[in-house]
């Protein structure tokens, strides 16, 4: 078994990979078949040792394939194993019919599965559909992945969980909900966005030793954000260093009731490393912000002529979190497109946009997938159908970098494969989280990062961050109790 690799790849990226090894490299199917399922047994016994009675569900492809491969050596390792067969067995041909063959000779049983087949195993392996599906799942096919979820015994999924879609993390009509899945060949990216985390649970990888030949003409449309490469675009300070050397932020928001979000992101700023930290707020908020928090400079900002000064002090600006819509916003945000300085845009900034589009290279757009839906004119369900190729649309309608948030962040520029960030939880899904994630990247790009560097390293500190404070418990997780975590992470040295 092997840690999981960066790349990413579609399920066509994949299939192409398996036809070079077969094809040009010759290795047989049947010898990648025996090693897919192989591994499956492997991650079996590392993560229910325990386990006495397997119930393996295969369908009548190459996935189905994996799974008979398993059911024998389980059933050779001593264990309890029936093997469910779905789907018409005359159809099965090739390396998939030879293994559910030899699986005969040995006397493994092979069943037709009904509603209750699955509820006395230890464990139910999921072979069904592997990653060629792309229509909605029906019929037997359905009712085997309703039986496997409702069988209440934890679920190893082989290859990718049936009915999640390889390429964009949908289900397609219904999935299996696994505790394990261990992936070949090559990672899907739809195990890493949308329903991809919940069907997944914890991933597992083998390349099939594969040789490295195999890959190297393959070009991975995604990549996982590693943690590495993001704590390396922040080198030790200078001895010498000033506060003038790390930037000025100025965080634009907080109207009338909304203080606090501007307050987080300006924060969040500063424990991520700017050498300065501005706020233009509402006159009434600005004292007590101040008072929350001396280090900030936060100024009563009225009208569009008390914003100019502070514009000339800036570096960047960071606008939107507590930002509203009303004329007092539209104003700020106009007065802030006049300007040159690079942009992190959030929360009502987006929805201005959305109002009236505009494109420009030096900004860094957030939306959650609701906002990025006012600026598709589209439904959150469109968004959510295809992240990808939604997070490609946003880049190539407005322009600059890209980040579509949501469990499986995807960050888009032009230059780069998408990334896809795999750390993070749900207890972020709290009032806050993106005001910080805002606050983060703008003091990275306060810091001279480039936009697509501070956006990649924005996204992994604030999603490891949340990691690191949710140690104590997911639920009741608060947008501020990722500060201290913040810091660390952007010490490489201490963290």
């Amino acid at each position: 078994m092997n840690t999981l690799p960066h790349q990413l790849y579609r399920a066509r990226d994949v299939r192409e990979m398996d036809r070079i090894a077969i094809e040009e490299f010759g290795i047989p199917g049947a010898t990648l078949m025996s090693r897919a399922g192989a591994a499956g047994f492997v991650v079996l016994g590392m993560r229910w040792p325990q386990a006495r009675s397997v119930a393996v569900v295969c369908g009548i492809g190459n996935n189905g394939g994996d799974g008979f491969v398993l059911a024998r050596l389980a059933h050779t390792a001593g264990l309890k194993v029936v093997v469910f067969q779905v789907g018409d067995a005359a159809r099965l041909h090739g390396d998939a019919l030879a293994a559910a063959q030899f699986l005969k000779v040995v006397g493994v049983p092979i069943k037709q599965p009904d509603a209750d087949s699955l509820t006395e195993f230890d464990v139910v392996i999921d072979a069904l559909l592997g990653t060629g599906l792309d229509r909605e799942v029906s019929g037997e096919w359905r009712a085997a992945i309703d039986a496997i979820n409702r069988s209440g015994a934890p679920v190893l999924a082989l290859d990718i969980p049936s009915g999640l879609h390889s390429d964009t993390g949908r289900i397609l009509g219904a999935a299996v909900r696994a505790q394990a899945t261990i992936s070949f060949i090559g990672l899907k990216q739809g195990m890493f966005t949308a329903a991809g985390p919940d069907c997944c649970g914890a991933i597992e990888f083998d390349n099939l030793r594969l040789p490295s030949e195999v890959f190297s003409g393959i070009t991975s449309p995604a990549v996982r954000l590693a943690s590495q490469q993001m704590r390396s675009l922040l080198p030790s300070r200078s001895r010498s260093a000033h506060k003038g050397d790390y930037g000025h932020v100025l965080v634009i928001g907080g109207d009338h009731g909304m203080s606090g979000a501007v307050r987080l992101a300006a924060e969040a700023a500063s424990r991520s490393g700017s050498g300065l930290t501005s706020v233009a707020t509402r006159s009434a908020h600005a004292a007590f912000i101040s008072s929350a928090r001396p280090e900030l400079m936060c100024h009563g900002v009225e009208r569009t002529q008390d914003l100019h000064s502070l514009l000339q002090r800036t570096s960047v600006i960071a606008i939107g979190p507590g930002l509203g819509q009303s004329v007092w916003a539209r104003e700020l945000f106009a007065a802030v497109l006049e300007s040159h300085l690079p942009l992190v845009v959030d929360a009502d900034a987006l929805n201005l946009l959305a109002r009236e589009p505009a494109t420009r290279d030096n900004w860094v757009l957030t939306p959650h997938p609701g906002e990025a839906a006012r600026l598709l004119g589209c439904t959150t369900a469109d968004i959510q159908m295809d992240r990808f190729q939604a997070v490609q649309e946003l880049q190539q309608r407005y322009g600059g970098v890209c980040i579509l948030k949501g469990a499986g962040t995807l960050i888009c520029n032009v230059q780069e494969p998408i990334a896809v960030c795999d750390a993070g939880n749900p207890g972020m899904a709290s009032g806050g989280m993106g005001d910080v994630l805002t606050g983060v990247i703008a003091g990275l790009l306060a810091q001279k990062l480039s936009l697509a560097d501070a956006a990649r390293a924005g996204v992994f500190i604030h999603a490891a961050a949340g990691d690191d404070a949710a140690a104590a418990g997911e639920r009741g997780l608060l947008a501020s109790d990722l500060m201290p975590h913040i810091r660390r992470l952007v010490n490489p040295t201490a963290a």
